[in-house]
């Protein structure tokens, strides 16, 4: 019997459909559905990660186990999914041939491993192959089956490694911070290897823009007329002193006299085609998260729809047929008429960006889809890819560009103007537009109307907070995580209420607590070197450069110097963290002028909002038992009673705290 392994179900279905060309038969083992193809073959679908690593039982108890003797602590494999791992084993002593289907990358490579492990156990003498393959479309799933290729050992001892390493290190840390912060059960302080850098940055930014002392400038402007009203502005872009004597003297000036005009032809190039992060970058944009974006990626490809999401490269291969993608496109509802402009072209020239891989190609549509057949996060997602590939195939955007240079009472103006010649690649990807700015005919030595001054106060900005589009790009650029984890990693961020906000990320407060004592007394956690060290050496093992067990060995070397460092400001890192605890449990002001705290009681075990006045203010507010209450700042514009936000898995609201506020009226209905 041959066994073929995919990754999901969604994808094993497919792949199963492809090789018996619709003809196969479902085999259902309770909530397992497995796939018939013929010739004693079968598709059999797992869920990702069926083995997860974790150390034995005996350490798991945070406060007896020495975090020394975690460092170098044995590890396992232990089931995740056992139903799977149980069919997986019934299947096991019949099968002679095991293919590997599932995504080809290191976390792919890892989790068809995890099956062969398995079956190994029990019949150590199959034969192992590998179906490699990019995009799942018939093309490609029946050429990748006839050009079997062997099973990557490196990629897999890649991913492993990483999965150890922040296991070992998330462990150990995450035990160290929580026990000296008395923050245990669901209230733990969670710091990783690459999570606590990438929190740093966002941290550091945020430090970086309270200190930033705004200087002021000004800039001085005009507004002249020929035909039109047009604007002009002074060619010292910034004035550090207040220009009043230049603004004296051209306030009775009437006119202004142009001394040069300069024109040319500017060309904007197309985008380049889609890598994984310029993908999460431009989802990003449109309003979708990285994680959330990389998760309906995933779902397009296992549906035949996009190729491969995880990928590093931006050169289209020969062995992508563009124009016959093109083709299939030209008689679809939406994309037809675009599809069949660039096919119209003389020349179809791709562009290439900066990196050329191997591995996968660029992220580019293989498959049909209509806005009825998807939910609309996966349209948008989808119709971003579609038109990101037209654009990589359409010709340069041209303008016309005019800059003019006015002299009123000797004090230079620059007005710049620009005009569209051809859209080009803009026609194709609305997501990036040109603003037309139209000036009048002009020629050197005539005069234009000046109509008026203005002279604006400004100030300068400190760095913006980090988007999602940013702390993506600055992850990579630093070699924080891997085009697969990013999305992942901030997600961590935002779940373990470290970071909020969508648009842009700001810390909480135990966040800066937490890499404020860090960078203090351990900064070699925070900085991005030593992980980015790591990772280097990970990808040395996907090259076959360096073994798996040598990496682990040097990583538990570098956590041992590093807890040392902590342990030697146990009691340091401990107090900071501890009255930064303090602090984000106040909600507010209480009436007395003392604080109002979440408290837990101590009898009861349950939590409420008590003033720090007590006995001699007794004011409390009962709270919800269930999800997280974090303090918003905000007060009830109602009753003057402050507001908390409640956060019960992936749903949260926001609720004054007085149970007889008139904001609760509407709650006191849906109990009655």
């Amino acid at each position: 019997m041959r066994l073929i392994i995919a990754e999901k179900a969604i994808a094993a279905r497919r792949i199963a459909e492809i090789l018996s060309k619709g003809k196969m038969k479902e085999i259902k083992h309770g909530s397992i559905s497995l796939f018939d193809i013929g010739n004693n073959t079968i598709v059999f679908p797992l869920r990702g990660h069926i083995l997860n690593v974790d150390y034995p039982e005996q350490y798991n108890d945070w406060r007896k186990i020495n975090l020394h003797q975690l460092v170098d602590a044995p590890l396992q494999y232990k089931p995740a999914a056992h139903n799977i791992v149980k069919l997986l084993k019934h299947y096991a002593p019949k099968v002679t041939h095991i293919t590997i289907a599932t995504d080809y990358d290191t976390e792919g490579e890892s989790i068809g491993r995890e099956a062969i492990r398995i079956i190994t156990e029990i019949n150590p003498d199959v034969k192992v192959d590998r179906a490699k393959f990019s995009a799942i479309t018939p093309e490609e799933v029946e050429h990748a089956f006839k050009h079997l290729v062997d099973f990557n050992q490196n990629l897999a001892d890649a991913a492993d490694t990483r999965r150890e390493i922040d296991l070992i290190w998330g462990a150990v840390l995450t035990r160290f911070i929580s026990l000296t912060s008395g923050r245990l059960g669901n209230q733990f302080l969670s710091v990783g290897r690459v999570q606590t850098p990438t929190l740093a940055m966002i941290v550091d930014r945020d430090k970086e823009r309270k200190a930033f002392k705004p200087k002021t400038y000004w800039v001085l402007s005009a507004i002249f007329h020929k035909d039109i009203d047009f604007e002009a502005t002074h060619k010292t872009d910034k004035f550090w002193e207040k220009p009043e004597q230049i603004y004296k003297k051209l306030k009775s000036a009437k006119y202004g006299i142009v001394t040069k005009i300069t024109k040319r032809e500017k060309k904007l190039k197309p985008p380049t085609p889609f890598n994984t992060t310029e993908f999460l970058r431009a989802a990003s944009a449109i309003g979708i998260t990285p994680s959330k974006a990389m998760d309906i990626a995933e779902q397009l490809y296992q549906s035949g729809l996009i190729s491969y999401p995880r990928t590093d490269n931006t050169h289209y291969p020969p062995s992508i047929k563009i124009k016959s993608i093109l083709k299939m496109f030209s008689e679809h509802k939406e994309f037809g008429d675009p599809a069949k402009k660039i096919l119209s072209q003389k020349k179809i020239v791709p562009t290439k960006g900066k990196k050329k891989t191997t591995d996968h190609p660029p992220i580019h549509p293989v498959g049909l889809a209509s806005r009825k057949s998807l939910d609309v996060h996966s349209w948008k997602i989808y119709e971003l890819i579609v038109r990101r590939f037209f654009a990589t195939l359409a010709p340069d955007c041209r303008l016309n560009t005019i800059r003019a240079e006015i002299d009123v009472e000797k004090e230079p103006f620059v007005a710049n103007g620009q005009t569209i010649i051809d859209a080009g690649w803009k026609e194709f990807y609305p997501y990036s537009t040109v603003k037309e700015s139209i000036l009048p005919e002009l020629s050197r030595g005539e005069e234009v109307l000046l109509k008026k001054l203005n002279l604006l106060e400004k100030q300068t900005k400190p760095k913006p907070l980090y988007t999602p589009a940013s702390l993506i790009k600055e992850m990579e650029a630093k070699n924080l995580g891997t085009k697969s984890t990013r999305p992942e990693i901030i997600k961590k961020l935002i779940s373990r209420h470290y970071i909020h906000g969508t648009k842009n990320y700001t810390p909480t407060d135990i966040a800066i607590a937490v890499i404020n004592a860090l960078e203090k007394h351990a900064p070699d956690i925070t900085s991005p070197k030593m992980t980015a060290e790591l990772e280097r050496e990970m990808e040395q093992i996907e090259n076959g450069k360096k073994k798996k067990e040598h990496v682990v060995k040097d990583s538990r070397k570098m956590l041992e110097k590093v807890l040392k460092e902590l342990s030697n400001n146990y009691m340091g890192i401990g107090e900071e963290l501890r009255t930064a605890a303090v602090d984000t449990s106040v909600v507010g002001k209480c009436k007395c002028g003392g604080d109002l705290r979440i408290i837990t009681s101590k009898k009861t075990k349950k939590r409420f909002v008590g003033c720090t006045n007590y006995p001699k203010c007794n004011v409390s507010y009962p709270l919800p038992q269930r999800g997280k209450a974090i303090p918003t700042g905000k007060i009830c514009e109602k009753c003057g009673t402050p507001i908390v936000k409640i956060i019960l898995g992936k749903r949260s609201y926001e609720m004054c705290l007085d149970v007889n506020c008139e904001t609760k009226k509407n709650w006191r209905k849906k109990k009655t």
